[in-house]
């Protein structure tokens, strides 16, 4: 099974990938985690990559697929995979399509299924701007899920918070803003290809993952 995880910041799209994936035992790639696993390990691929990254540069399309096929070869993915962090755009999921086609045609193989973590812009923006750190220690918390037990001090060391500049209401907007301008499109050509199925991401962790595991289980996902 090919599965593609989708979900916008704070949708808790890498938490939910990473259950599932343990559950169904699957091989969760993470393209970040795999950036990092192959620069360490000094592979082609992952030396070209951080070319472009110490740059500031984004990953060409064509690198980061690359990777991936590379990835997927690997004998953990034999049953399948979830793929976390990437296409994010149209042009990049065409590209995986092309690649997988070419790759996994003798096994008949290719994305199963897109699992879309759906949970509106207000609750995202409320989950996103609650984070405040420890100047100290470094502890988190958050206003909503996890606040100190006094405000503005941390309970382990009595440092005061901060918020960083990535979870300020304004910046947290625009990275919802680009997301969602990214994505919209993304939803809509798995949609029509028949493979994307919507999941409410509000509500308990366990009871999002029994959702998605159920929708994936039934064979249900893209009927939407």
């Amino acid at each position: 099974m090919y599965v593609i995880f989708l979900g916008a910041p704070g949708a808790g799209k890498g938490t939910q990938a990473a259950e599932v994936a343990r559950e169904l035992k699957l091989a969760h790639i993470a393209t970040g985690d795999m950036f990092r696993d192959a620069q360490k390990k000094g592979t082609p691929l992952g030396l070209k990559a951080k070319e472009y990254m110490e740059q500031g540069k984004l990953v060409p399309d064509e690198i980061t697929v690359a990777m991936l096929l590379e990835r997927i070869a690997a004998p953990d993915c034999a049953h399948g995979m979830i793929l976390d962090g990437f296409p994010r755009t149209i042009t990049q999921a065409e590209a995986l399509d092309k690649a997988l086609d070419k790759a996994l045609a003798r096994q008949a193989k290719g994305i199963d299924a897109v699992v879309y973590i759906k949970v509106d812009e207000e609750e995202l923006a409320k989950r996103l701007g609650g984070r405040w750190i420890c100047r100290q220690c470094q502890a988190p918390y958050h206003e909503l899920s996890a606040p100190p037990k006094v405000t503005g001090k941390c309970d382990r060391c009595g440092g005061s918070l901060y918020q960083r500049d990535d979870d300020k209401p304004a910046t947290v907007r625009e990275r919802l803003n680009v997301y969602f301008r990214q994505t919209a499109p993304l939803i809509d050509y798995y949609r029509k290809a028949g493979k994307l199925t919507e999941v409410d991401g509000v509500g308990a962790v366990d009871a999002v993952r029994k959702n998605i595991l159920s929708t994936l289980k039934k064979g249900t996902a893209g009927r939407n």
